[in-house]
């Protein structure tokens, strides 16, 4: 089990912002190996509880939440993440757990109990909640993603873009899943995480831009259709 306890930034970018800011950090930051010429995928499950309590914190503000989702890179890999997230403050916790592809698969389908096979407090702590709260899969994300790293303060720089999700496919691994898109297709969400303090020569390529930090929630974009516009 990996956890990281950092603090995350979120700013919208226009296509040309991104570009321009894409070419500055790939000067002085290290890339990710997954980058290539357009960026990698990812692709989360998202779980939430019967009553949407996770999707309602992040609508209401409340400064105490969480989220939970099984992350993976392609349809054709053989393991999945399983992550929480949980916001405390400014800070952003983040614990995850590598499982099998079979074991992914069956918690699509709720059933949580292969969690217990694993010698980890943090698959219990979910198997437990999740079945507790009547956690169920709730809309799956995907999108594509070029990063890079700065190895002090363990700082991240993601470009996030091309958002589309569906509400009604629950396959992870399927290779046509029926999505649609959920966000502008001309913005870019760049996000910036580090831990302490954020490093003055990053901060200063963006606030070049005159951009000031913004709440952009990929789970909440999903529900667009299933929670955003109820009659």
């Amino acid at each position: 089990m990996n956890e990281v306890l950092r603090q995350e930034k979120k700013y919208l970018l226009t296509h040309e912002q991104f570009r321009r800011m894409d070419h500055l950090f790939g000067q002085i930051l290290h890339p990710d190996e997954h980058n290539g010429a357009n960026g990698y995928c990812v692709r989360s499950l998202y779980f939430d509880t019967l009553d949407e309590k996770d999707f309602y914190d992040k609508e209401d503000g409340i400064e105490l939440r969480r989220k939970i989702r099984l992350r993976i890179y392609a349809p054709d890999n053989d393991f999945a993440m399983l992550e929480m997230k949980q916001k405390q403050g400014e800070n952003q916790k983040k614990r995850s757990l590598k499982i099998s592809r079979a074991d992914a698969q069956t918690l699509c389908r709720s059933d949580y109990s292969c969690l217990l096979n694993y010698d980890s407090a943090f698959a219990r702590e979910c198997y437990g909640l999740m079945n507790m709260l009547c956690y169920r899969p709730k809309s799956i994300v995907e999108y594509r993603r070029r990063a890079y790293v700065a190895h002090e303060n363990k700082t991240r720089i993601t470009f996030d873009f091309n958002i589309q999700a569906t509400e009604s496919d629950f396959q992870l691994f399927s290779k046509q899943l029926n999505m649609a898109p959920v966000f502008d297709p001309y913005l870019t969400v760049l996000e910036v995480k580090f831990n302490g303090f954020l490093l003055s020569y990053i901060k200063q390529i963006v606030n070049m831009e005159g951009k000031l930090p913004t709440s952009v929630s990929k789970y909440c974009l999903s529900r667009s259709t299933g929670l955003h516009y109820l009659f």
